[in-house]
């Protein structure tokens, strides 16, 4: 598999979009899925500096959660900003990544991606749960580079 457009389909995209959407509506947090071919450089630096670029930085409570994939590496990370980071338990993110893995090595991606938005949406929703003037700061689409 070399071209990102063929890791997802259109529908299962949509699953995670959807995903995150619900995930999103109970919590302030922003969660953002970013797929791209190779991350050319260490995949945590390189999810660091997606992070950036898609200013979930600047997300008012620092709770944005970036799972950034690198297709052809064969590599994700799922990136917690500060805020989040400082609450959830220490092998949280950890854990998460195995229940993703569990299902990218069955060659399942988008239900391994679903499963990572959820779990991360959970923990968002205990820590930062959405009040009523919450406003989706960040867009709930993939991102691809």
């Amino acid at each position: 598999m070399s071209k990102i457009e063929d890791f997802l389909s259109v529908d299962e995209e949509q699953e995670i979009i959807e995903a995150i959407r619900i995930a999103e509506a109970k919590t302030s947090g922003e969660i953002r899925v970013h797929i791209e071919k190779t991350s050319k450089t260490d995949v945590f630096s390189r999810a660091m500096e997606v992070f950036h670029y898609l200013k979930m930085d600047n997300t008012k409570l620092q709770n944005g959660v970036l799972i950034y994939v690198a297709v052809d590496d064969r590599s994700f990370v799922i990136y917690g900003d500060k805020g989040i980071n400082d609450v959830v338990p220490n092998n949280f993110w950890n854990s998460t990544k195995d229940i993703m893995q569990t299902h990218f090595k069955a060659g399942n991606f988008k239900q391994g991606l679903v499963e990572g938005v959820k779990k991360a949406g959970t923990e968002l929703a205990h820590h930062f749960p959405w009040k009523h003037n919450d406003n989706n700061e960040l867009s709930n689409e993939i991102s691809k580079g």
